[in-house]
């Protein structure tokens, strides 16, 4: 038996999964230090706590896994306590605590004053705003709504997430301006669905509005949205995009499927021509605008002819971004009624096809960069090379700017103007230019 010392506790918060994860384990992070706790991310701590994702298979046996090797350390005397929260412990914390009962305790996505109270602090209600960031210094996620009222077929969020339920105006406003107090110029909008956003609140679609508030921020320089809806997206946020230059031109719109049978399966509430209409407009109000979107591949009934209406679409839209994802059969959600009738290895070629497709018309339209000027933020130093993006691209899923550290000096979190001289699929080369 490890005999406990008297020492003071050291907290490491283990974030797994999306960026709405993240911005939670920030959110703990803030209370904790408010609290007077000594706390850390991913690094070395006595007590530790999982931030866990739940949502498709592979990101669920990240999760167990990681609560494993933990409670493993535990039992080897490294850590004292392991606490576990998140999707993965809202979603399956009667199964969690007995086939892994090391765990200290187990809390799920909204038990957040509990978990505090296990870690000996109390929850704050004053601290609005009050995050201790883990990205890098220049960018942060600003959660604007947390849940989903969507009834997609296919997704356990609403499971683990509960209904939609935006956060007021001014709350975001409050947030946005620690954040720049702090050295943050960019701010990625993130909600399991933006476009819902301000419907509970306000009785209307309020991303538009919300925008125009937090372009008035001093010191937030670019502004990016993630994870929009396509049904009942606010036209209104085009204006916005096109009068305010701090609005990146840019939209993560997850569409997942074109073939009016699937979409109407997956319950998403459009149609190809609607999906379509709906493109054509971004291109027609923002030609300037970079989508990306998210596809799955062998949902149930995906025939050989879906996937190859799929393919064609694909290659007819030219993408900016894209990332394809093979379909995940999970408990509890509608499409677990429906038969996974395709095989793993046919979902796994279809999804390699598709992003060797992408691949392809990623390096196309950047190739006609070649020349041109464009203002991007330094993210790092990585090797010999700056690390830097366009509004076009957000961090860590997008293409990146890379310029010669042994040629160039640039600062982290600074942004400038270059100009690219080579580009490959997903990675463009720039030198510095004055401007």
């Amino acid at each position: 038996m490890r005999t406990k010392t008297l020492k003071k506790n050291k907290i490491n918060v283990v974030t797994l999964g999306c960026s709405k994860n993240v911005y939670d384990s920030e959110v703990l992070m803030g209370q904790l230090k408010a609290n007077q706790k000594e706390v850390v991310h991913e690094e070395e701590g006595n007590v530790v706590v999982i931030n866990t994702c739940g949502f498709i298979a592979n990101a669920k046996e990240e999760s167990v896994n990681t609560i494993l090797e933990y409670v493993q350390k535990k039992e080897d005397g490294i850590v004292d306590k392991v606490f576990v929260t998140g999707c993965l412990s809202e979603r399956y914390k009667p199964d969690l605590q007995k086939e892994i009962p090391n765990v200290d305790q187990y809390f799920g996505t909204t038990e957040l004053p509990g978990l505090l109270k296990a870690l000996g602090a109390d929850y704050k209600h004053e601290l609005i705003g009050e995050r201790l960031t883990t990205t890098p210094k220049n960018y942060a996620y600003l959660k604007i709504a947390e849940g989903c009222d969507r009834p997609c077929s296919f997704c356990a969020i609403p499971l683990m997430r509960g209904g939609h339920k935006s956060t007021p105006i001014e709350h975001l406003v409050t947030e946005a301006k620690k954040l720049a107090a702090s050295g943050i110029k960019e701010l990625i909008l993130i909600a399991q669905d933006l476009t819902y956003y301000g419907l509970d609140l306000y009785k209307e679609r309020a991303l538009a509005k919300l925008l125009r508030e937090l372009v008035k921020v001093e010191g937030i320089e670019w502004i990016r949205l993630h994870y929009a809806f396509p049904t009942g997206f606010p036209m209104d946020v085009l204006d916005v995009m096109n009068e305010e230059p701090k609005v990146c031109n840019y939209i993560d719109i997850p569409l997942q499927h074109i073939s009016t049978k699937l979409l109407k399966s997956m319950r998403r509430g459009t149609t190809y021509e609607k999906t379509n209409a709906l493109l054509k407009t971004f291109r027609e109000k923002v030609p300037q605008m970079a989508i990306r979107t998210t596809l799955i591949v062998g949902y149930p009934g995906e025939t050989q002819e879906d996937f190859e209406l799929l393919r064609d679409w694909v290659k007819e839209m030219r993408f900016e971004r894209l990332g394809c994802f093979t379909y995940s059969h999970e408990e509890n959600t509608h499409a677990y009624n429906l038969e996974d009738d395709v095989p793993e290895e046919v979902k796994m070629e279809r999804a390699n096809e598709i992003m060797a497709l992408q691949s392809q018309i990623s390096w196309e339209l950047n190739q006609e960069k070649i020349g041109k000027e464009y203002r991007i933020v330094i993210d790092r130093k990585e090797g010999n090379y700056f690390v830097g993006r366009t509004e076009f691209d957000s961090p860590d899923v997008d293409n990146e700017v890379l310029i010669d550290a042994t040629q160039h000096y640039l600062k982290t979190g600074e942004y400038t103007w270059v100009k690219i001289t080579d580009a490959e699929d997903f990675d463009l080369y720039a030198a510095p230019v004055s401007k």
